[in-house]
């Protein structure tokens, strides 16, 4: 593994943690709003305020004794989720994906009985696993249908985008696929792969694995050098309208593809990773900075993802 200074890697335009704390989250969001993306619940209905496209809400568990509710919220469903609403890192998310005469599996095939669901339920209400350890709520949603488009690219799980969004502009992009190492969660600190995405085209860069290079995926062995992700365009424009929804200026984006609905947010980051950089295979800090010097007008959503396309477009590393 190759190591650097920390001046080598700012001069490389790597934007390193204590930057990004102090000069982007520190400087551009607001604390007062940080509520809007740190509680799932009203992101979803911000979302759904603005004409933001979400995945399905089935019920909220609000008490213990409505745990019990939850067989019948989903007994029409053939799969759903539930998620802490404070919840940060995919902890506490739950996804089952098969309904069975009152049984319930996960993608791995795995039966989770009643007992385990009342468990888990529970454990989210106490705080488990919310930010601080504060008590929360439970989320309900519709089981994402998986867009054919990307088989093959994902190990037992939905994979996301993830979009860097600045005062506005979409900076930076990724492919973030689930793993076998991941237990199916596109989550790059526990083993998913992560796959630069070219902002003016959505086509694959380069990628990542635990913050080494890949050109397969480790588990069905696809090629990472091919992808493109149909629907960009409304991509690039739900995360840019993300800005005035909830008023960051240094915000990250997560959004899936729906075979039928087409891109759906599924949530908002007031403290994005910075290893979006590794899966991109260049810094972030020029974009920031570009932006930040930018003059002129106010543009609107299709500009400012014209203005993004047009002037922080990579070329494929594969």
């Amino acid at each position: 593994m190759k190591y650097a200074w920390p001046w080598e890697l700012s001069r490389s335009g790597v934007l390193n943690m204590n930057r990004r704390n102090i000069s982007y989250i520190g400087r551009y969001n607001q604390r007062k709003f940080y509520k809007r993306v740190d509680d799932k619940l009203i992101t979803k209905q911000l979302a759904l305020a603005n004409n933001i496209a979400v995945p399905d809400l089935i019920g909220v568990v609000h008490e213990q004794h409505k745990i019990q509710e939850i067989p019948a919220m989903v007994s029409d469903r053939t799969g759903f989720v539930i998620k802490p609403a404070k919840g940060s890192g995919g902890k506490g998310i739950l996804v089952i994906t098969k309904v069975n005469n009152g049984c319930y599996y996960k993608p791995n095939g795995h039966e989770v009985t009643h007992s385990e669901i009342y468990r888990h339920v529970s454990n989210i209400l106490s705080g488990l696993f919310s930010l601080g350890g504060k008590p929360d709520v439970a989320i309900v949603e519709g089981l994402i249908e998986f867009d054919p488009v990307f088989d093959g690219f994902s190990y037992e799980g939905v994979p996301d985008i993830r979009l860097i969004v600045f005062k506005g502009f979409p900076v930076m992009g990724m492919l973030r696929l689930s793993t076998a190492a991941s237990d199916g969660k596109a989550n790059l600190h526990q083993g998913a792969v992560g796959v630069g995405l070219d902002i003016a085209t959505g086509k694959s860069l380069h990628a990542v694995q635990f913050d080494m290079p890949v050109d397969k995926h480790p588990d069905t062995h696809y090629p990472l050098s091919n992808i493109t992700v149909p629907h960009w365009e409304t991509l690039l424009h739900t995360a840019s309208s993300a800005y005035e929804m909830c008023e960051l200026g240094y915000l990250g984006t997560d959004m899936v593809l729906d075979k039928n609905k087409g891109p759906l947010l599924l949530e908002l980051n007031a403290r994005p990773g910075l290893t979006i950089q590794i899966a991109n295979g260049r810094g972030i800090l020029p974009r920031l900075k570009h932006v930040e010097a930018m003059k002129g007008p106010a543009m609107s959503v299709e500009e400012r993802v014209a203005y993004a396309k047009k002037h922080f477009s990579s070329n494929p590393k594969f």
